[in-house]
């Protein structure tokens, strides 16, 4: 198995089967690292492909990156192929593809336009006895209860003068997208389509211990929750589903994937009015998102007992945002329940003020063009400043080769990033990264990772707004310790914690001596008001005497 960090060559677009050489990238791939995980029907079905006629992968490739699997075939011309029909043979002759596909009446409504409709359907119309003009949706209300046989077209339309085919092998190719992504988030239009080598990746060593999955049972665990959830989003009861959610798998990623679907099944019950079911998946999902709502169901219909002991358990255990939540929740509780109301903790709030500005227009930019001097210029950064120079200084740690945080080249960061054991995983490394805060090399260590990894798509550097400029007044206006209580929050939670930043920050180099050289503002347009995670980066700011100011605007009356 190749360890190498050299960044493969992709296809360019300007070859027209571009698309068809990042695929062919894609099954090599999986072959080379992943072998072992495939059975030997998949081994032999991947061989057949490698015989395949450069136009019939072609056209296998067109297919599998739309969407579904039926399809009309005078849909299917493309210039680079030619001719469909001689390069369909062949998929057709391996059963990769079928020629007279079962179709339902809701399939043919999707894949036939009005006219044909109306000719295909000519005698069902009639009996039904709709009108010759009746729309499709009129149309289709109708015949749907009465015409539940699956046909084949020329059945359905014995005139047809189109063919409609079924793709065969999509459950082979979700297989090699899963093991190549680690996800089937990312479709294979994202990947095969794109020419990467427009964009830049940190080469990452990668060993037989980074796959995303070491046993083919993990594979099939993954796609089971996804078609779980497949079925779900196509309208199956929760409760069916329920009972068919495999049990923990023991792989802290898997599971927190079984979790995220519980959590789903149990507010989809909620919505129904399944109390009692939405209430057992919350239980089991048990993430914070679940335990918030499972709380909140006890209280609405009343048992307000269970869920103070409950809410007094998770708040044990909850990061910030699940603390936030549970403060609002338990004050409620306890005066239902004629118990003391829990001692709050006030947040800290920041000075406030309002500009009356000409508008409107862009809130932001108008805060920052009123309040920018060439002495103290404003910089309109949001979440980009404060989380560069983290993704700068931290930049070995998002990068360190650890398993299951990077499989393929092609990462903009580690699959692992919002897991639980990111940190602990490689505490290590981020002691070591944060230790030069204390010593100053941090400045040096950010400035020389913004040349030497210019350009490389990262989790948290945005270069475009990132410039050398900003980085050099930053670095000098921003003391370490105020980096340091920033960082350290934001590894406390990556996922929530990396958004909610101040807008708009002012860089004062000419400060005199003692005072603060900077200072974060958080802009708030007409009728808005702070979010919650904006209110808990503020109470942070303002508890680590760290400037921070929030500027509403209002817009000046038009003469």
């Amino acid at each position: 198995m190749n360890s190498a960090s050299a960044a493969p060559a992709t296809a360019s677009l300007d070859d027209p089967f571009y698309y068809l050489a990042n695929f062919r990238f894609v099954v090599a791939w999986v072959q080379a690292r992943h072998g072992d995980l495939l059975s030997a029907d998949e081994h032999h079905a991947l061989e057949q492909w490698s015989q395949l006629p450069r136009a019939s992968q072609a056209l296998l490739v067109r297919m599998v990156m739309r969407k579904g699997e039926l399809f009309r075939l005078d849909k299917l011309s493309y210039p680079e192929i030619g001719d469909t029909h001689q390069a369909l043979a062949p998929l057709l002759a391996l059963g990769w593809v079928s020629d007279a596909p079962l179709l339902t009446i809701e399939e043919l409504f999707r894949l036939l336009r009005l006219s044909e409709l109306r000719d295909a359907l000519r005698a069902s119309i009639r009996s039904a006895g709709l009108a010759s003009n009746a729309t499709k949706t009129a149309l289709q209300t109708a015949l749907t209860p009465v015409l539940t046989d699956a046909l084949p077209l020329r059945q359905w339309w014995p005139e047809a003068s189109t063919r409609i085919v079924r793709l065969n092998v999509m459950a082979l190719c979700d297989r090699l997208r899963l093991m190549f992504f680690g996800n089937v988030r990312q479709d294979w239009a994202e990947f095969v389509l794109t020419e990467l080598g427009l964009q830049r990746f940190e080469q990452v060593p990668l060993t037989a211990e980074s796959r995303a999955f070491q046993r083919r049972e993990e594979v099939d665990t993954y796609l089971t929750l996804h078609r779980l959830r497949e079925r779900l989003e196509n309208g199956e009861s929760p409760e069916q589903l329920a009972a068919e959610v495999p049990a923990a798998f023991g792989n802290r990623w898997l599971d927190a994937r079984r979790s995220r679907l519980l959590l789903t099944l149990g507010r989809t019950a909620e919505r129904s009015g399944n109390v009692e079911q939405a209430l057992s998946l919350y239980a089991e999902a048990n993430n914070s998102e679940a335990r918030i709502r499972r709380l909140r169901v006890l209280e609405r219909i009343g048992r307000y007992s269970e869920a103070y002991e409950l809410a007094q358990v998770a708040l044990e255990q909850a990061g910030e945002g699940e603390a936030q939540a549970l403060s609002r929740l338990l004050p409620r509780l306890a005066r239902k329940l004629a118990l003391p109301s829990p001692q709050a903790v006030k947040a800290a709030e920041a000075p406030t003020y309002v500009l009356e500005l000409a508008g409107p227009q862009p809130v932001e930019r108008a805060v920052a063009e009123h309040l920018s001097t060439a002495t103290a210029p404003v910089f309109y950064v949001e979440n980009g400043l404060i989380t560069g120079l983290f993704g700068l200084l931290l930049w070995p740690v998002m990068f360190k080769p650890l398993p299951g945080a990077f499989f393929h080249p092609f990462h903009s960061g580690p699959a692992d990033l919002y897991r639980e054991d990111f940190v602990v995983q490689r505490q290590a490394e981020i002691d070591a990264c944060l230790a030069q805060l204390d010593d100053g090399r941090y400045r040096e260590t950010i400035r020389a990772t913004w040349h030497a990894k210019q350009g490389i798509t990262s989790p948290f550097v945005h270069w475009g707004l990132l410039n050398e400029p900003l980085l050099t007044a930053a670095l000098d206006c921003l003391p370490a310790e105020h980096l340091r209580a920033c960082f350290i929050r934001l590894l406390s939670d990556l996922k929530h914690n990396r958004a909610g930043l101040p807008d708009l920050i002012q860089l004062i180099p000419d400060a005199p001596d003692g005072e603060l050289r900077y200072r974060m503002i958080e802009v708030k347009g007409p009728g808005d008001r702070l979010q919650d995670n904006q209110r808990r980066w503020i109470d942070f700011f303002c508890r680590h005497d760290i400037p921070v100011e929030v500027c509403h605007v209002r817009w000046q009356p038009v003469p």
